[in-house]
């Protein structure tokens, strides 16, 4: 459902909330690697996401990438910047006049698929993400 922009942007997010519980603050090759995603795609998903303040960045020797760790940073707000709010709004077969009025044949079976992913999205914190992620139990990459 997210395009692959969004779900590198994602990743790398996670991966920076979980070093910034640490207190470090990876570069792009580091996050590239751990995110196993093309160095150059995370370059620029990284740079968007940090023009819009869902990241930060500091140059110089210990620059890199970084969350506050008291961030309220939540998935939605990475998947408004990447995509868009049209995830949430959209179509589900990418009609531009669906509606409850004019419905597509899917209309009403992806409005709960659509309505559950905006829920879920605007109710998680990144950094409850990486807090499961910093206990092993999830993962970034097999």
């Amino acid at each position: 459902m997210f395009s692959k922009a969004c779900e590198y942007g994602i990743r790398a997010v996670l991966f920076i909330a979980k070093q910034s519980q640490k207190d470090l603050r990876p570069n792009i090759t580091e996050i590239a690697k751990a995110v196993d995603s093309p160095e150059p795609f995370t370059a620029k998903v990284c740079q968007q996401l940090a023009r819009a303040g869902i990241i930060l960045s500091r140059k110089g020797p210990r620059g890199g990438f970084y969350l506050e760790k008291n961030s309220t940073l939540k998935l939605a707000d990475i998947v408004a910047t990447i995509d868009g709010d049209q995830i949430f709004t959209g179509c589900g077969l990418g009609l531009r006049k669906c509606s409850s009025a004019h419905p597509c044949p899917v209309h009403d079976q992806f409005m709960v698929v659509r309505n559950g992913l905006k829920d879920m999205c605007e109710n998680t914190l990144v950094m409850d993400l990486a807090n499961n992620l910093e206990e092993g139990e999830t993962f970034l990459k097999l």
